[in-house]
């Protein structure tokens, strides 16, 4: 679920983006229009639908990976075979760029899975010792 503030953002670029090409359309229309003139326009439609593209994307890629990166912390004992990695991560985290995200919630969700598997191992071994 998008936060309601996102939703409202991302809802009032695409109205003012609709208008923009409602605009394009006329000017289409008007056979007086230079070309240099349409040509701005749709640059400037692109230009804001990639803005409204990388808000969506920071605020549900970004957040998603810091509470993957929060659960593999927590369930890395410290002595799991990627708590380096768990690490690296942690430290990349505040530079990764839209592009890499989700990449590294790929990475983060097989470490998850290692992790599951090595904490189901571990609980076997401490039951049996018991």
């Amino acid at each position: 679920m998008l936060p309601k503030d996102l939703t409202r953002d991302l809802k009032s670029r695409l109205n003012m983006l609709a208008g923009q090409l409602h605009g394009i359309v006329k000017m289409l229309d008007a056979e007086t229009t230079e070309p240099e003139q349409i040509l701005v326009q749709f640059k400037a439609v692109t230009n804001g639908l990639s803005t409204a593209e990388h808000l969506l994307l920071d605020e549900v890629f970004r957040k998603g990976l810091a509470l993957q990166l929060v659960d593999v912390v927590g369930a890395c004992p410290g002595d799991c075979q990627d708590a380096g990695r768990i690490e690296e991560l942690r430290h990349e985290f505040p530079n990764l760029t839209e592009a890499e995200l989700t990449q590294k919630m790929q990475e983060l969700r097989e470490i998850g899975g290692r992790l599951e598997q090595h904490n189901a191992e571990r609980e076997k071994k401490t039951g049996n010792n018991a």
